[in-house]
């Protein structure tokens, strides 16, 4: 009997989002959609693109180019569909890749120069054959919650 050959394997719903490539645990993603009929919300902090009706439900759409400060490549074509307390949301992505698992083993804390905004929502990397894969922290995105104003 061998031990520690036991490989954990975590899958992941892959997203390009303002050219840099995330990660989010497919036990958090609901399903993946265009969203369509957009309605605006007034006076809504810039993140928040509108609510709109998912069949029957209402959406929340975060628009994550805004929500994690990066430069817009493309217009926002899809949506990747998550829960939280109940409350649907709809992540804003440019393009949705594929489900990858990866060896939890290869698993890393956020670099020391990994940009802020992106290490306040990321809960570590994966170092793949030619870029970085963020993890998102689910509930860290959608905590949209108003930030204190520094004094």
């Amino acid at each position: 009997m061998t031990h520690g050959t036991e490989n954990t394997f975590n899958d992941y719903v892959t997203a390009m989002v303002g050219g840099e490539l995330f990660g989010l645990p497919i036990g958090r993603v609901q399903d993946v959609f265009l969203p369509e009929r957009i309605t605006r919300v007034p006076l809504a902090p810039p993140e928040i693109a509108g609510i709109l009706n998912l069949r029957g439900r209402i959406v929340t759409l975060l628009d994550l180019c805004q929500r994690l400060g990066l430069e817009r490549r493309a217009p926002s074509a899809m949506a990747i569909g998550v829960e939280r307390k109940g409350e649907s949301y709809g992540l804003m992505i440019d393009q949705v890749g594929e489900v990858m698992s990866l060896d939890a083993a290869d698993f890393e804390r956020n670099p020391v120069n990994l940009d802020p905004k992106l290490a306040a929502v990321s809960t570590g990397i994966y170092r793949l054959e030619h870029r970085l894969l963020l993890v998102l922290d689910v509930d860290r995105v959608l905590d949209i919650a108003p930030r204190a104003a520094a004094a």
